[in-house]
């Protein structure tokens, strides 16, 4: 899907509405949605982002997802939230109170749908909204009640220090733990 920059545009502090449901193994969060995806409504929508081929080639899917096959997703066990509702161009336009605050909202929604797993899709991001400075990508001491967080390297292909296949690898070894009580899942 092609977009005019003034369809992006118009498109800015739109909402994502939330891929999800109660019980899920992962609940994948994203940092806030940009503007193709606020455009679009699908989570992680920019054609150079590597969100769905490295949910694939992590075996979270059976095949690669598009971003408008997004509710796909429940059936796999797995869904989708971000830290900052509001869609903008780039991260950098959010402040620390909005990260502060997705932090404080992103619990309370942990807490009603209970995922096994809360995956935060970025690991400074994550850093901000749960005031964890030190906090590096893998499992985190701290939960979310009896959900568990696993801070994951950001998907877009503005984080070149991650290549897809040692993106995968990471978001592999959250698959291993997530689904380690029902391999068959």
């Amino acid at each position: 899907m092609r977009l005019t920059p003034e369809e992006l545009q118009a498109a800015r502090d739109r909402l994502v509405p939330d891929v999800a449901a109660s019980g899920l193994r992962v609940l994948f969060c994203g940092i806030n949605p940009g503007l193709m995806s606020a455009a679009t409504g699908h989570h992680f929508a920019r054609p150079g982002n590597r969100f769905w081929p490295v949910l694939h080639a992590a075996g979270f899917t059976p095949r690669r997802l598009r971003p408008d096959e997004q509710e796909e997703l429940l059936a796999h066990g797995v869904g989708i939230t971000n830290v900052v509702a509001r869609a903008t161009a780039r991260a950098d336009e959010l402040t620390a109170e909005e990260f502060r605050e997705g932090g404080r909202l992103l619990a309370e929604k942990v807490a009603r749908l209970r995922p096994r797993w809360l995956a935060v899709a970025g690991v400074t991001a994550y850093r901000v909204a749960f005031d964890d400075k030190r906090a590096t990508v893998g499992p985190q001491a701290r939960t979310l009640g009896e959900t568990r967080i696993w801070a994951l390297p950001n998907p877009s292909g503005l984080n070149a220090h991650w290549t897809p296949v040692t993106m995968a690898e990471e978001y592999g070894r959250l698959r291993a733990a997530a689904f380690a009580e029902d391999p068959d899942a």
